[in-house]
């Protein structure tokens, strides 16, 4: 089955979390779309998320959609090495844990700034990406 992340193309923190996933992914279970794609917008508007107010990593697993800490902590099941701590959310109620992933991912930008195009993937993985 496909696993497919959306994340936000133009933000620092989030290119560096993709590269986090691709050195972990030992089995390359996820391909990748910025939400700034035509593939990635498509993809959205067959799932009725609107990309416009989504401020979120977005996992698509089949017909399943997973956003916020419910994505990370799927994303999380499939890695190796640290990055497999993030399963531990799961014990953390879904409000609690998703209004800390609202605040951080309202001041990521402020944080860890932005880029002015999305990034282009290392030849080693390009055929992971889908735009």
């Amino acid at each position: 089955m496909r696993k497919i992340i959306l994340f936000d193309g133009v933000c620092n923190f989030c290119n560096r979390t993709v590269h986090v996933i691709l050195a972990h992914d030992q089995k390359a279970k996820f391909q990748f779309a910025s939400n700034q794609s035509q593939v990635a917008i498509k993809m959205m508007d067959q799932m009725c998320l609107d990309p416009n107010v989504l401020n979120s990593v977005v996992l698509l697993e089949g017909d399943l959609v997973y956003t916020k800490t419910d994505a990370i902590i799927n994303i999380s099941n499939d890695l190796y090495g640290w990055p497999r701590f993030f399963r531990l959310l799961k014990f953390i109620p879904k409000p609690i844990r998703d209004f800390f992933y609202d605040s951080f991912a309202k001041y990521r930008y402020r944080l860890f700034g932005k880029r002015s195009i999305c990034m282009i993937p290392d030849q080693k993985f390009k055929d992971r990406f889908l735009d």
